[in-house]
Order: C-alpha cells, then sequence, then structure tokens
C-alpha cells in the first residue's frame, strides 16, 4: 500500500499539556506494528495539533522511520488508527494528498530529470502549488535549474526534496531527518523556512532529527520515542524550564514529588533503595536531604529514550 502517492492530476504519550484544543491534523489509537516478531510499535498513542512544531527524537532503531510513514499509509500496521484532518488513514483521497507534504529520510528524486523538469512535473499535481516560494527558495539554496538531479550533491538533493514538500503549501508536514546532509548554515535557512511555514500558514510539522541543537532552535515541542510508545510529548520550553532529576531514597523522594504536586516522567531504581526520578512542574521547595538537579537536553534525551 501507498497511500501517499500523488494525487491524480488534477481532479486534483502522554501529553503534559492538555487544555482545550482544536481538532487534531494526527491522531493515533493503539497504532501496533512488529518485524519478526519484535514490537517496534506497541500500542502507540499520539496527537499533532494545527500549528505545532513537533521534533521526534529517539535512539537508533527505535522506530521513528516507522512511526513517520505509517502515518502516512506507507507502512501497513497490525492494528491500531491513524487519522488524518479528523479522517481515516483508509479513506485517504487526493484532496487529503494535497494537503501533505513529505521529506523521507532518502530523497526519492527523479534523477534523471532537472530540478526545473521535477518542479513542473509535481506542480501539475497541485491546486495549491507556490510557484514563486519554490523559485524563491531554489535561489536562495543554490539549487541549479537545469542540471541533472543526479549530478546535484547530497546537501542540494535534500534541499530540493524539501522544496518539493513545501511549495505545496501542506498543512502537514512529516520530515524524516531532513537536514542530515545540510552543512549548518543550510540547516539554519531550513530551520528558519519551517518556523515561517508554522507562522504563516498554521502548518503542523513533525520532523525526527538526531541533531539536538537544531531542535532548540525551532521545535516548540519535543515528543520522546522508546520501547515502541511516544514516552512524553511536550513543549521544550517547559522540559528546560521545569524538569529536574531527583535523586535520594525511594520513600523520601516520592514523599516530596507528592508534597509538590510535581509530574512524574521517568523512574529508576538505584543500588542500596535509592531512586532517580525525572519530574516536572513548580519545584517550590527545595528537598531537604535529596540531590536535586537541572537537565539539558541531552541528559533529558538520555532518560527519555531508555
Amino acid at each position: 500500500m501507498n497511500t501517499l502517492s500523488l494525487p491524480q492530476a488534477h481532479s486534483p504519550g502522554r501529553l503534559l499539556a492538555s487544555s482545550a484544543a482544536p481538532a487534531a491534523s494526527v491522531e493515533v489509537r493503539g497504532l501496533t506494528l512488529s518485524y519478526a516478531g519484535k514490537p517496534v510499535l506497541d500500542q502507540l498513542e499520539w496527537q499533532l495539533l494545527p500549528g505545532q512544531v513537533v521534533g521526534l527524537l529517539g535512539r537508533n532503531g527505535v522506530g521513528k522511520t516507522t512511526l513517520l510513514e505509517s502515518l502516512l499509509g506507507l507502512r501497513d500496521a497490525a492494528g491500531g488508527e491513524v487519522r488524518l484532518f479528523g479522517s481515516p488513514l483508509a479513506q485517504m483521497d487526493d484532496g487529503m494528498r494535497a494537503r501533505i507534504g513529505f521529506v523521507p529520510q532518502q530523497s526519492q528524486l527523479f534523477d534523471w530529470l532537472t530540478p526545473k523538469q521535477l518542479l513542473a512535473y509535481f506542480r501539475s499535481f497541485y491546486p495549491k502549488w507556490n510557484a514563486p516560494k519554490a523559485e524563491a527558495l531554489m535561489s536562495r539554496w543554490e539549487i541549479p535549474q537545469d542540471q541533472l538531479i543526479s549530478k546535484l550533491s547530497g546537501g542540494q538533493q535534500q534541499r530540493l526534496s524539501i522544496v518539493r514538500a513545501l511549495a505545496p503549501e501542506p498543512d502537514l508536514l512529516v520530515l524524516d531527518e531532513p537536514v542530515s546532509s545540510l552543512d549548518p548554515v543550510g540547516r539554519r535557512d531550513f530551520l528558519r523556512e519551517l518556523v515561517e511555514q508554522v507562522l504563516d500558514r498554521g502548518t503542523t510539522v513533525v520532523f525526527s532529527t538526531h541533531i539536538l541543537s537544531d531542535l532548540e532552535r525551532v521545535a516548540f515541542n519535543v515528543a520522546f520515542m522508546a520501547r515502541g510508545r511516544i514516552a512524553v510529548q511536550a513543549p521544550l520550553s517547559d522540559l528546560m524550564d521545569g524538569c529536574r532529576r531527583i535523586t535520594g531514597p525511594a520513600s523520601r523522594v516520592d514523599l516530596h514529588v507528592r508534597a509538590q504536586a510535581l509530574t512524574v516522567l521517568s523512574r529508576r531504581e538505584l543500588a542500596g533503595g535509592q531512586l532517580a526520578v525525572l519530574a516536572t512542574g513548580e519545584h517550590a521547595a527545595r528537598p531537604e536531604g535529596l540531590h536535586d538537579e537541572p537537565l539539558s537536553l541531552e541528559d533529558l534525551f538520555a532518560e527519555l529514550t531508555q
């Protein structure tokens, strides 16, 4: 099944913030998928709201690509349901496809064409194709228009793949390691474009990355994937400002967490009856007799993706 095939030509975890919200751009319920008997997605629950930029984090091989491709029908799940824009994925039609932009981990371009020919071809499939935007990005990112795609560098091909995904003015943009072939300047320009896309159009963006510094520049929310599920999703600023590791005797740590009404994100039992808790909330009182420390994004990644 390849639900994200082109439309016909011109027929054309746990969420820490839970206030009333508009209908989800993506809603995943109980998604399950295994390879060789090993669960990759395990009753996974997830929700992406309009205008969210979500960075998806997880260790190598945890299933990030599998999850993103399953959202778009590019992989068949064994169970569960995905809904896009309120409609079941199984009912995806040309109108829904035209609202989605996708950049895979490996660029899937017609390398016997030139970039100009490629964009002209895709333009015919999308009613909201923004030609001036595509031209501006091609110029700014210095992508040769009349050179065979097969002759472009890896970074140029990745930029071209991104232009192809942005030009249709998608409502949902899914990117799998979109900056892996870009140098630091190219990554910065791309991330700036993502922010503008969200601010201008309210696009929902989800992208996986292993470059944590990029998340700190652009991801308003982060989702940590571990053991086949979304362990935690939250605004990055909330995690960075309010998340601390509290370590000490288990009974005293639990007492402090209850007294401060903290939200526990992870618990690790240590030797000698000690407990390490990752907790977020209003840390109004310093825990007496306990070790209390803030965490960097690298620390959070290590704790939440075990």
